[in-house]
């Protein structure tokens, strides 16, 4: 396919390549460990830093019978759990994200088992100047397109200090049967984008993936620089459902169904994309692939990826700049 001359970074390639990340994670951080033993991790980082915890949390709760307790922190301390015999992980793919710079700092004061993911500046310089492991990501593409080669450092970091089973092999071989999907998805995402056009997007899942509602969102504001807006079964049929008696816009609702939650969640799906209907407001429900948990996250996150690109193309705009926030960083520097 010709190169679309709004995409002037060839986000449609990084995407298409995006499955090759996870080999190439795994292998920068196949040396990467620290002593201890720890029962919980902290994972600091922000914008596009933090979307692999998010999906790593799903992956382990899903495919570990351990349960690791993985938490999030994107402010400019610490929590409390992370003094709690924990592991803190700190990530931020330029280096220099002020709150998880600012987080990383009290864990070297504090003297926290840590751990750094960066491409270079001021973390990895941290890092180095107090003898802290840092993996360091190769460059040249916006944080939130870097998913692949943060969850996959991050999985083998705790492969190897024996955190999780090792299951580095599967998800190569689930990569692997992902590249060659991939094109499939793009045809689909095309479609969900033309039905985007005009509107404000509004992303649901279930408890369980709300993280990947969340994700789509966050794809939708950066590449197609529009509002969009997420939320979860059932907590939402008890309140946000009831705003759209007044709908003071265009909405259109993408609900990803996991055909094995629970039958009376996919119930409340069903039946909320019927009361919309009454209220003028068109919904598009997507069952998320069953065959293993790896390819349901990431093949569900590539869909989005592609509706996201596309609707950014119909738009007429650049999916890859995000000047909002380079101009917020000028500003507060």
């Amino acid at each position: 396919m010709k190169k679309n001359s709004l995409d002037k970074s060839d986000l449609r390639s990084i995407i298409l390549s995006s499955s090759k990340q996870f080999k190439e994670g795994f292998n920068l951080a196949k040396n990467i460990k620290i002593k201890g033993k720890f029962k919980s991790l902290e994972i600091s980082g922000m914008g596009g830093s933090s979307l692999p915890a998010n999906i790593l949390r799903i992956f382990c709760n899903q495919n570990d019978k351990k349960k690791l307790a993985i938490f999030q922190n994107r402010f400019y301390s610490l929590p409390h759990e992370a003094y709690d015999n924990c592991l803190n992980f700190f990530a931020s793919y330029s280096g220099n994200t002020e709150e998880t710079i600012s987080s990383f700092k009290e864990a070297i004061k504090k003297k926290l088992p840590s751990i750094g993911l960066a491409t270079g500046g001021k973390l990895l310089e941290l890092c180095q100047k107090n003898n802290t492991p840092c993996v360091i990501l190769p460059k040249g593409i916006q944080p939130r397109f870097a998913t692949g080669y943060f969850f996959a450092a991050m999985y083998q970091i705790l492969v190897n200090m024996y955190m999780v089973k090792d299951e580095t092999k599967k998800i190569i071989e689930e990569a692997e049967k992902l590249e060659k999907n991939i094109i499939k998805l793009e045809s689909q995402g095309k479609k969900i984008a033309n039905s985007l056009v005009k509107k404000t997007p509004v992303i649901y899942a279930s408890t369980e993936y709300k993280a990947l509602a969340m994700i789509w969102k966050i794809k939708i504001n950066e590449n197609a620089k529009t509002p969009a807006f997420y939320n979860f079964f059932p907590e939402l049929n008890h309140n946000e459902m009831v705003g759209y008696t007044l709908p003071q816009g265009k909405f259109h609702v993408i609900m990803l169904m996991d055909k094995k939650d629970h039958p009376q969640n996919n119930k409340r799906m069903r039946t909320t994309a019927l009361l919309l209907k009454k209220k003028d407001v068109s919904a598009t429900i997507i069952e998320m692939p069953e065959n293993g948990i790896f390819n349901k996250i990431f093949s569900t996150l590539a869909l989005g990826d592609w509706a996201s690109y596309y609707l950014a193309l119909a738009y007429g705009q650049d999916p890859t700049p995000v000047d909002m926030v380079e101009d917020l960083k000028k500003m507060l520097a």
